[in-house]
């Protein structure tokens, strides 16, 4: 996407939250959206900061993370285009429990919790995708719990190359797939739990297997069913 200025009401109708709008109750919502250009490293907000709305990232990448008693960050979450943060905590009224970073320039749609609460008043499917958007994110959540107590860490690493979105590799007779970390391995490592070491470790291991070729933040995957099949070890 070019990075400038762009129509807000366009962007808001290609999020899911907002899909179903008409072009009023857009030009509604948008009175209440500042557009937000974020530099490399830049915070967005730090954790204790008070929520005003929820953010939309237009494109770049965010950072969600918490800093342990230890001094430690644990990465929560990668925003990335198309996607949104914030949503629970505006209508909790409590400060953020998570601080923002930008991975990399990004633009950024701020929502008030003004606009936001006079369009769940006039339209009640609107809350109820709200509603569905906060279970799915509760959903996720609860699996990346349940990964952290329950699954080993390649079958944490597994199931995150399987689930990025791949390219089909040419030039394969099997239906090999590319696919790219959304993040450096540092940051990846963080987001499933792992130190970077054990994360480069269980790569490598993948790769001496065979179910991996791992070429910088790209990872090729010779045969998806046989990396699948390794998670029932």
């Amino acid at each position: 996407m070019q990075k400038g200025k762009i129509r807000v009401q366009d962007f808001l109708a290609r999020l899911p939250l907002f899909n179903e709008l008409s072009a009023q109750e857009l030009d509604c919502v948008a009175l209440g959206t500042t557009q937000q250009h974020v530099a490399r490293k830049e915070m967005v907000f730090h954790c204790g900061d008070t929520c005003t709305g929820l953010h939309a990232v237009v494109y770049g990448q965010i950072k969600l993370s918490v800093i342990s008693p230890l001094g430690e960050e644990k990465v929560v979450r990668l925003v990335g285009p198309g996607d949104s943060f914030g949503e629970a905590l505006m209508f909790l009224g409590k400060p953020y429990i998570v601080s923002a970073q930008a991975l990399s320039d990004s633009l950024l749609l701020h929502v008030t919790k003004a606009a936001i609460v006079d369009e769940l008043r006039r339209d009640p499917d609107f809350a109820c995708k709200m509603m569905a958007g906060m279970s799915a994110r509760l959903h996720a959540l609860m699996r990346d719990v349940e990964a952290y107590s329950l699954r080993s860490g390649t079958h944490r690493v597994i199931s995150y190359l399987l689930a990025q979105k791949g390219q089909p590799e040419p030039g394969e007779n099997v239906p090999a797939l590319r696919v790219q970390l959304e993040a450096g391995k540092k940051m990846v490592a963080s987001r499933l739990n792992l130190t970077p070491e054990h994360f480069s470790r269980i790569l490598h291991e993948l790769g001496t297997r065979g179910l991996v070729a791992i070429h910088g933040r790209d990872i090729v995957i010779p045969d998806p069913s046989k990396l699948r099949a390794a998670c029932a070890y």
